[in-house]
């Protein structure tokens, strides 16, 4: 009876360790993805910022 209490402990202990992996990697995942998106704004404001600029001095 002990070993199968043991048994469940470790599982639970390991569940734990799973979920919080887990959501670790999901969590960079979408820091990439925020970056990503943050890098693609900021060149499009840039672009707009040089275009809008050339076309007012023609």
């Amino acid at each position: 009876m002990p070993i199968i209490l043991f048994a469940l402990l470790v599982i639970l202990i390991a569940q734990v360790g799973f979920w919080k992996t887990f959501g670790a990697i999901i969590g960079a995942a979408a820091m990439v993805v925020l970056f990503i998106v943050l890098l693609g704004a900021a060149l499009a404001i840039a672009g707009y910022m040089v275009f809008g600029r050339n076309r007012r001095s023609f």
